[in-house]
This record gives C-alpha cells, structure tokens and sequence, in this order.
C-alpha cells in the first residue's frame, strides 16, 4: 500500500495508525494535544519546536515522544531522517515557513489539527455533531452562547477548539459528547482540505463578519477571506450569514454544501423568511418554523439582553447567530431565552470596569483588530479611547476617520505608533492625544488611566478597544486587560 492510500484509511481511531511517521511541529496546546493523541495512537512521533523552558517538553520525556528544540528556521536533520509519512502543523507556523515549504517540496502531506480531530472523531461511540464558527470577530461569544443554548436543550455540549480547548481533547473525552462547538481561526481552516478523507461534515457552519486582519499571515486579505471562506464546505443543515456583509453570503453562495442545507441570515433589521433579526425590540426566529413566510418565533427582546449585560449592537449579533445554529438543532424558544438570562460575557470583552464622577471606564481588549475596536467605538457617544500594540499588518486610517467625532481624546500605547500618530494628524489634528513611552511596559496603564482622567467628562467612556494585538507589551490581551482594570481601580481608590 502506498504512503497516500494508508493516509486515506485513515478516518477513524480504530484504524491502524501504528507505525506511521509523524512530525508534529509546534508545542503549544494544540501542538502538544496533538503530540499526545499520536503517541496514544501508537504512532511513531516526532515534535520540532523552538527552545524554551516549557513543561510540556518534560511531559513528552515521559511519554516516550522524541523532541528537537531548534532554531526552525533551518530543516532539522532530525526531520529529513524521520522521512514522515505526515507533518501536523500548528496554526502559528506561517504558510511559507520552511518547514512547511520543505514538507511542499518533498511530497509530505500537512495537516492541521482540526483534520487530525476529524478522522479520530469516533473515538468514544457515535461521533459528535460539529458547528462550525469563524469571523474576524465575535467567535468566542458566539461559540460561548451556543454551548449554553444546547446545554440547556439537554445536549452533551464542549465548546473547544481556537476557544482554547483543543479539539483533540474533546474527541478524547472518555464520557463522549452531543455536539461540539468548534472555534476556528483562519490559520485552521487554511489547512483544512475542501474534499477527500479528511475533509469536515459539518451540521451547521457560520462567518460573523469578514474584515482584514492577519494579513501579515496570510499574505493578502484575498487569502484570508478564502481562508474563512472554507467553514462552509460540506455542511449538511445550516449556513448561517450576515445579511450586513456581503461577503459572508458570497461565501455561502460559492460553498459546495450537502443536499438539503439551508442559507440562514441574521441581522439587527427587520428579518426575511429564512432569517433572524429584529421588530420592535423583538429578537425574532423567521427560519426554523414550517409558516416561516406568515409569522415569526420570539426568541428574547432588546430590553432583556440589555438587562443581561448583552445589549450592544455587536453582542446582540451574536446572540442572533447563536440562535441561529441552536435552531438548527432544534432548541426550542422558549430555551433559548432562558439560557440568555443566566450568560455572561467573558472578561476584557466590551466590560464595564467601574463608573466614577459620572465617567465609565470600559475593558474591551479583546478588540484586538480595527474591526473589533470598530463595533466597540460605536456603542458609545464620547469616547476617551485608549489603542495602539501591534497591528498585525492592518490599516488604521479609516478606522480613526470613522470615529473622530465621537472621540474627546485618544490616548496611544504599543509600538506601532507611527500609523496611529498620522491617521489622528490627518483626520483629527485638533483632538488631544497623547502618547506612552513604549518602553514602559510595567507603567503603561498606570500612565494611561492617569491621561484618560485628565481628558474624561461626566458622560464620556474611557475605552481600552486597542484595535492591535498584546504582545508587544503584554503576555496576552488578558493580561492587558488586566493591568488596565487594576489601574483603573488603584486610580478611583485614591
């Protein structure tokens, strides 16, 4: 049998994956799950990463998993010797890294970890239902709602995936499950294969939204938008889209689908058959009912997801896509809206941090995107907005000229600084802004808060939407919105 018809057959945890060369490339947690899958499978390992004190090389010693810690830069000698039939890729490995072009030279098939998951999917009896979710933003909320819809409809649910539960352990868990939830970031689906063996069967599949981001990635927003296009193959009963994007409904159109799936629109407008949205401050169901042309389903109002803390414009879409996919599934109404009463956002996502002399300071560091920062910047009127870490390729200019009127100061941190600076020259020249010494990282929110006081009004919101990535300053954009919530509150203490 050749190397291509073994990987063919192998679509199931009960084939026979014993023996089979794998490099596995990356150790962080998908890396590692993957790593961990394979040696379970009996399969002949090999993990190459870059060096570093990590735990998880010590946890591969006793796993018996050989490891090289490299520059990656250069092919390993170990991987030319290893010949591997495979290479798992994970999703922070550029397309044109050069181990990714070696594999692409000598014939070696990648994959990615989410197509690994897929063919072990049976591990524990019948395979779980996947809903599939991508968007440049949003995902997690939306991957958070629709596990709390199905859990509530009764569903053995796991949201996993880019949420930070690798799919991996999912399918491994011993009690099995209903549904997962899959969050997939644009570096997972670039691998994903279109057909073929390890192609996914989605029941359900959604793109909240499509604006550039990781075009230092991808290389090109054409990239990207193909990229997250690929949710949509092969599913079999819902591909949920925006009605305010168009991209998304070209991606549904162009989509090769399963017989029987239906396009389902959501939006905050008025909907049409076959779509979610909103009349008179009713979130409405006008897809999954037979007389769909004639009436709609009340799934909650506007007042209640005020009231539960998910009443801005872009949580409220999320709400609609969620459910949209619990539909699908068959989650009555009625469920729906008694799930909505007990969620809550994460932390850092669109948080109310404190309110002080009628000024109310907002954690949004999740906006890490100028299309995140976009939504949260149009929640509120007057805004004293703290942006700026690393952009990630993306332009900022129409961002900063959309929102310059609702701004009564800005207030820029990270490193790439120079955009920024130009787009508030050219667009608001007047506006107060000031800036924070990249190089003083354990003070910069200290400083931040500090300047926002000076520059808020009763009735302004101090926003931390940064509209860039953390890690030029921060671990993560947890750790951002950390430092800004402790700040705020040593501020307001004294």
């Amino acid at each position: 049998m050749s190397d291509v018809d073994r990987l063919n057959t192998l679509t199931s945890w009960h084939a026979d994956w014993k023996g089979l060369r794998v490099a596995v490339l990356g150790l962080g947690v998908t890396g590692f799950a993957a790593a961990d899958t394979l040696a379970e499978l009996g399969a002949d390992v090999l993990v190459l990463a870059s060096p570093g004190p990590d735990e998880r090389f010590d946890l591969l010693t006793v796993l018996g998993v050989p490891f090289v810690q490299a520059d990656l830069r250069e092919v390993p000698a170990e991987l030319s010797a290893q010949h591997p039939h495979v290479i798992i890729v994970s999703p922070g490995f550029h397309p044109d890294h050069p181990l990714l072009a070696w594999a692409y030279e000598n014939g070696v098939p990648v994959w990615g970890d989410i197509e690994l998951a897929w063919r072990l999917r049976d591990k524990v009896g019948s395979p779980a239902e996947w809903m599939l979710v991508t968007g440049t933003n949003g995902k997690t909320t939306t991957v958070q709602l629709t596990a709390t819809m199905l859990a509530a409809h009764g569903s053995r649910v796991a949201p996993c995936g880019n949420i930070g539960v690798p799919v991996l352990d999912a399918i491994r868990d011993p009690a099995g499950w209903d549904v997962l939830v899959v969050e997939l970031s644009s570096y997972q689906l670039h691998h994903l294969p279109l057909s073929g063996p390890g192609a996914l069967r989605p029941w359900a599949s959604l793109c909240l939204n499509i604006a550039d981001d990781h075009l230092d990635w991808h290389g090109s927003a054409e990239a990207y938008r193909a990229a997250k296009a690929k949710v949509y193959q092969n599913t079999a009963v819902a591909c949920v889209y925006n009605t305010a994007d168009a991209a998304t409904l070209a991606m549904v159109q162009d989509a090769e689908v399963q017989d029987g799936a239906r396009a389902i629109g959501i939006g905050l407008g008025v909907p049409g058959p076959s779509e979610l949205g909103i009349v008179d401050g009713i979130v409405c169901d006008r897809a999954f009912l037979e007389d769909r042309f004639e009436r709609a389903l009340e799934l909650t109002t506007v007042p209640h997801l005020v009231a539960a803390g998910l009443g801005a414009p872009h949580v409220i879409m999320d709400v609609l896509a969620a459910s949209a996919l619990a539909r699908s599934y068959g989650v009555l109404p009625a469920t729906i809206h008694t799930a909505l009463e007990t969620f809550h956002l994460d932390a850092h996502r669109i948080e109310t941090v404190a309110i002080g002399d009628g000024v109310e300071w907002v954690d949004d560091s999740k906006a890490t995107n100028p299309h995140a920062a976009d939504a949260s910047l149009a929640a509120y009127e007057s805004v004293v907005w703290l942006v700026g870490g690393l952009l990630k390729g993306v332009d900022i200019d129409q961002l900063v000229q959309k929102h310059v009127g609702r701004l009564r100061g800005a207030i820029i941190i990270g490193v790439d600084r120079l955009a920024l600076r130009q787009a508030f020259a050219r667009h608001a020249p007047d506006l107060t802004v000031y800036e924070i010494d990249p190089d003083d990282t354990e003070l910069v929110m200290t400083r931040a808060v500090r300047l926002a006081a000076e520059l808020a009004r009763a009735g302004d919101t101090v926003l931390l939407a940064p509209a860039a990535a953390s890690m030029d300053q921060f671990e993560s954009y947890v750790e951002r919105g950390r430092l800004f919530n402790q700040a705020v509150h040593d501020f307001l203490g004294r």
